[in-house]
């Protein structure tokens, strides 16, 4: 594994790590382009890769430009990306950095596709893209999709259609795993983008299948643990996610009151340290507050709806838990050579919050962990939040 070191007294602004499984992760934090697609041009050459992943801080550089500079410089491969609400690095938790992981075409077949105009989009068209997906896949393979086929999806975090896009994406994947994350833009909640062989789209999704040699293990956890408190929702725009009384009170008082908070301090530190969570067949699951507006309602990342029953939840030790997640991990797949992670931002925030940002960074280094920071985390049939969903992959030596 060899990592860009220190250039006076400073970490280089690139990096370049490559992995015993094969893939291989580039970082910058220059905003040229140009510069950076060229050194993936020069990397995807070195290890032959067939497709990349690319996550990008839209603070600094843009879609198009990006785009462009990939078509210019490695007019051959395909990839697929979108921007972040920050990004993890070799080095741990990072922002305002572009990220590209390598898949060696040796182990790797990936096929992809780029839905646009979820918002008009029937959910059956999805599952059928799913579908050719498939069939695509193992025209290329050559053989069933078997164990070693997982699939990997991007969705524009803003576009209101997470829950809906990822429960079309599951039902047409029969028993393939399914992870993946919301794009995000910094938390300025106006526009994300995601990018897909020279296609620059926002509401839209991007779906991967991808068949590897390499063993590999999905996952997902999270730190909360629901208490007696609860809120039902009693006035909400269900289209905009936005929830406008809870209890047949003001969204902001209720909430506020029941977590011990002034309405008027209410900020998105707030919200990721003192979560909501809903009941769904037996299982607890985070709905994300994202915003406050003027008149005290609530945006939320996750679908909401009158008479939907929420809990406010009790953070339990962030990097306990992460940790111990990480060994289940381990101890399943004997050993991890590196994690592809979908982060909530709000884990992010949550961890700043309770200074543990610099423990959860170094947990995430340590255990090979690459990602973003997303605004939502899909899991299976499942679209989640403030959850850190994860693919492990093993060392290819455990595969033969």
């Amino acid at each position: 594994m060899s990592v860009g070191g220190p250039a006076g007294g400073r970490q280089l602004a690139s990096s370049s790590t490559r992995y015993a499984c094969g893939l291989s992760a580039l970082t910058t934090d220059e905003p040229d382009a140009n510069v950076f697609a060229q050194a993936i041009a020069a990397e995807a050459a070195a290890i032959d890769a067939g497709f990349a992943l690319l996550f990008f801080s839209q603070s600094l550089v843009d879609a198009t430009a990006l785009s462009q500079a990939l078509k210019a410089h490695a007019p051959l491969l395909a990839y697929a990306g979108c921007s972040t609400a920050g990004e993890i690095t070799p080095q741990g938790l990072e922002e305002g950095h572009i990220l590209a992981l390598l898949l060696p075409s040796a182990s790797f077949s990936t096929v992809s596709i780029m839905v646009d105009n979820l918002s008009s989009s029937g959910m059956d068209r999805i599952t059928g893209e799913v579908a050719a997906l498939r069939r695509l896949l193992r025209g290329r393979v050559g053989h069933e999709l078997a164990k070693g086929t997982f699939a990997l999806c991007l969705i524009d975090g803003l576009s209101y259609a997470e829950e809906a896009v990822t429960s079309a994406i599951h039902w047409g994947l029969d028993d393939i795993p399914l992870i993946g994350g919301s794009a995000g833009d910094d938390l300025k909640f106006e526009t994300t983008r995601l990018i897909s062989n020279g296609k620059v789209a926002s509401d839209s999704a991007i779906i991967m299948l991808i068949t590897t040699e390499i063993p590999f293990h999905v996952f997902k956890t999270d730190n909360f643990i629901p208490t007696d408190e609860k809120l039902v929702v009693t006035a909400s725009d269900p289209d905009h996610r936005i929830v406008r009384e809870f209890n047949a009170i003001n969204a902001a008082e209720e909430y506020a009151a029941s977590v011990g908070i002034i309405p008027q301090t209410l900020t998105p530190l707030s919200f990721a340290s003192h979560p909501v969570v809903v009941k769904v067949g037996g299982e607890y699951y985070c709905r994300s507050i994202q915003r406050m507006h003027a008149d005290g309602s609530l945006s939320f990342f996750c679908a909401i709806d009158d008479g939907v029953v929420l809990s406010i939840a009790q953070p339990k030790n962030m990097v306990e838990a992460t940790r111990a997640a990480l060994k289940d991990v381990e101890e399943k797949l004997g050993g991890i050579d590196m994690i592809l992670g979908f982060d909530c931002v709000l884990r992010r925030l949550d961890a700043r919050n309770r200074q543990v940002f610099r423990d959860i960074s170094e947990l995430y280094r340590v255990n090979n962990v690459i990602g973003f920071g997303t605004y939502g985390e899909q899991y299976r049939s499942m679209h989640l939040n403030q959850t850190f969903t994860g693919i492990a992959f093993g060392e290819r030596q455990a595969a033969e």
